[in-house]
């Protein structure tokens, strides 16, 4: 059976903008090439000996980052744009839900841009005549059809153009990102559209950021990064793929974020402890390194359930903050803190050794401190780490101020900070549709 779409190691490359210009046209002729002799930083591939295929019918996912190639692949698809190399072949009426209203003129009428557009997307006059009230109803904006598109709000103008190109009943249905045309109810009728279409087995090839909608809707799904294909299959084994990948850019990014932000706060000679000794409010100070540092903290650590190090964790997982601290001179009075806190600075837990009823007695030379967390149960965000020495009374050793950055991931859109362990019951006849 003949694919919808097929995509056959397919290349494509764009002129990057450099100082080197043609003036003219004629120029450029009398240069005998204009991309041949372009140097390689002159240019840059969108997409990179790409194949795939999409069988009549289905509904096909395409995840990536922004930049990946997610878009460019829609378009050659589209005929918008041709492959620098390689095959592109559609079977069938393709309608495009990528640049909305893109033919619009907004001097005319809405009734009018309506069958101007029908007209470009392939439709004859007495077709949109019959489906004109449809689209109309469907982007819901009857009263205001005779008035200018330029009296539009965007949300009016983006819906026009998804009704229109929805009505067009095409074979094929390109998506990219289009979701966000309307409020929720808008919404709602763009994803039952997207069913009925499914229902009537239409092909869909959707370009979107919602993973959950990929699993849910997707019998396939292919994952583009940097203009190559990294993986195609099972939507929810591509977008687990994904999401790892995802998260080790994170590690990486955290990472280099936290060596800066520790580097910077670091002072050549010993800061000076708070005025009188009096350990600073952890509610009001902001960023940064204090302390004599007579015990210094060289390193914290934030370790997986293996002992690895790492800075993007998942909600439930446990979690350790390891402390390596070096005592220039033994010490009897001591005591070890952390404060966790989320991105806008409420503190979300803080602790001590000394809250703790840990009583010091002697802490010399090199040493770690590790606080375990059975069950790091923060909703998804981003945290900072206090992590601080200082004696009984408040004498700062070495308090380290916000300067630690880690990541919590979770599949579940959670409210709030902490996500507690639970479950639901129910009586009476109340029934969840199961999981797909």
């Amino acid at each position: 059976m003949t694919p919808a779409i097929q995509l056959d190691h397919v290349s494509k490359i764009y002129r990057r903008y450099s100082g080197r210009q043609f003036a003219t046209l004629k120029s450029a002729l009398l240069q005998r090439s204009i991309l041949k002799d372009l140097q390689a930083n002159e240019v840059f591939p969108a997409m990179k000996d790409v194949s795939f295929s999409v069988p009549k019918g289905a509904t096909y996912g395409v995840i990536g980052r922004n930049g990946s190639g997610k878009s460019t692949a829609l378009k050659l698809v589209a005929g918008i744009t041709k492959p620098t190399s390689g095959t592109v072949r559609v079977d069938g009426r393709i309608s495009a839900l990528i640049e909305l209203g893109a033919g619009f003129h907004p001097e005319i009428s809405g009734r009018e841009n309506v069958f101007i557009n029908g007209i470009m997307l392939g439709l004859s006059k007495r077709e949109i005549e019959e489906r004109f009230d449809e689209i109309v109803d469907f982007a819901e904006i009857r009263e205001f059809i005779d008035a200018p598109v330029k009296t539009y709000s965007s949300g009016m103008y983006m819906r026009l153009g998804f009704a229109v190109a929805i009505n067009v009943n095409p074979d094929v249905l390109l998506v990219d990102e289009v979701l966000a045309v309307g409020d929720e109810g808008f919404t709602h009728k763009c994803l039952d559209k997207f069913a009925e279409f499914r229902r009537r087995n239409k092909t869909i090839l959707l370009v979107t950021h919602s993973l959950g909608m990929v699993e849910r809707f997707c019998d396939h799904a292919v994952w583009l990064d940097h203009g190559e294909k990294m993986g195609e299959g099972d939507p929810r084994r591509v977008v687990d793929l994904y999401l790892t990948a995802v998260e080790k850019s994170e590690d990486e990014q955290l990472a280099s974020a936290t060596a800066k932000a520790v580097a910077a706060a670091a002072p050549p000679k010993p800061a000076a402890a708070a005025p009188d000794g009096e350990l600073r409010n952890m509610f009001e100070a902001v960023e940064g390194r204090w302390g004599s540092r007579e015990i210094e903290i060289t390193e914290v650590a934030f370790l997986d359930s293996n002992g690895t190090a790492s800075f993007v964790f998942h909600s439930g997982d446990p979690m350790a903050i390891r402390l390596t601290v070096v005592a220039h001179k033994p010490a009897e009075d001591f005591v070890f803190g952390i404060g966790l806190f989320n991105a806008d600075g409420v503190c979300c837990y803080g602790t001590n050794t000394f809250i703790e009823q840990m009583d010091p007695q002697r802490l010399e030379g090199k040493v770690t401190a590790t606080f375990a967390i059975d069950s790091l149960d923060l909703v998804e965000g981003t945290y900072k780490v206090d992590a601080a020495v200082h004696t009984c009374e408040g004498y700062q050793y070495d308090y380290h101020r916000l300067l630690y950055t880690f990541r919590v991931k979770s599949r579940t859109p959670d409210a709030g900070i902490y996500r507690p362990r639970h479950h639901w019951s129910f009586s009476g006849a109340v029934s969840f549709k199961d999981e797909p």
